[in-house]
């Protein structure tokens, strides 16, 4: 599978329809501060529709073909072999990269890597039920083999995420209402086979381990107050 899959079906209707609706949310998913790091892996040549490369100057596009907004900060590299220092991240976007990566397990392991604890991953994925991603594909005759091998369910994704100790925060789900409204919108509930894609944010976590102390046993001193009391009680008597 190659990723000029994407790029094909953002140029069709629903995929501008699509388009308009990820450029909405990651808007609103890109919170952190100008000064603090942000990592894309994927370049779109149209992320200045949703984040002001000149005013985020650590905005980093990692691409192997050196795809993405001229004015940010690029590298040309592999997404499985980040030459990235461990936990130098605060933000990782992934736009619809895992689908076309042979490799995306490592990748996966590669991002929790390069992430700080509490840093927050951004995942955009095609929704492998949608009849329209389907009816896409399959017009792409020399890719129609690898269906089954590439598009991620958004469980799968979440379970992924969860065994590297990421805390899912929230999923949405894009659903093209094409016919009706001639408009998208994103909704989190819907029958399945009438989303497009969908987004799954999550947050690192870094559980401490926090060492037990051995419990002293005290049954020697309080058996000895006891016959202490005793002697006591005895000579009062006495």
């Amino acid at each position: 599978m190659k990723r000029n899959f994407l790029f094909s079906w953002y140029q069709t209707p629903r995929g501008k329809l699509l388009r308009d609706l990820e450029v909405e949310y990651l808007k609103k998913s890109i919170t952190v501060s100008c000064q603090q790091e942000v990592l894309q892996i994927g370049g779109l040549n149209w992320e200045s529709e949703f984040v002001d490369c000149s005013l985020y100057k650590s905005y980093t596009i990692l691409d192997a073909k050196g795809l993405g907004c001229p004015t940010a900060r690029h590298i040309n590299a592999k997404a499985y072999a980040l030459p990235i220092q461990t936990e130098s991240m605060d933000m990782v976007i992934l736009p619809h990269l895992l689908e076309f990566d042979t490799h995306r397990f490592q990748t996966m392991r590669e991002i929790e890597r390069v992430l700080k604890p509490e840093g927050v991953l951004v995942v955009l994925n095609f929704n492998p039920l949608s009849f329209w991603v389907r009816y896409q594909f399959l017009l792409e005759k020399k890719w129609s083999d690898s269906w089954r091998g590439f598009f991620i369910y958004r469980a799968r994704t979440m379970d992924w995420l969860k065994l590297l100790n990421f805390e899912v925060l929230a999923t949405s789900k894009f659903h093209l209402d094409y016919i009706s409204t001639k408009q998208g919108r994103s909704m989190n509930g819907g029958f399945s086979l009438f989303y497009s894609a969908y987004a799954v944010r999550a947050i690192k976590r870094r559980y401490n381990i926090i060492p037990l102390t051995p419990v002293k046993n005290f049954a020697t001193q309080l058996s000895l107050v006891s016959s202490m009391n005793s002697v006591a009680q005895k000579n009062k008597h006495e």
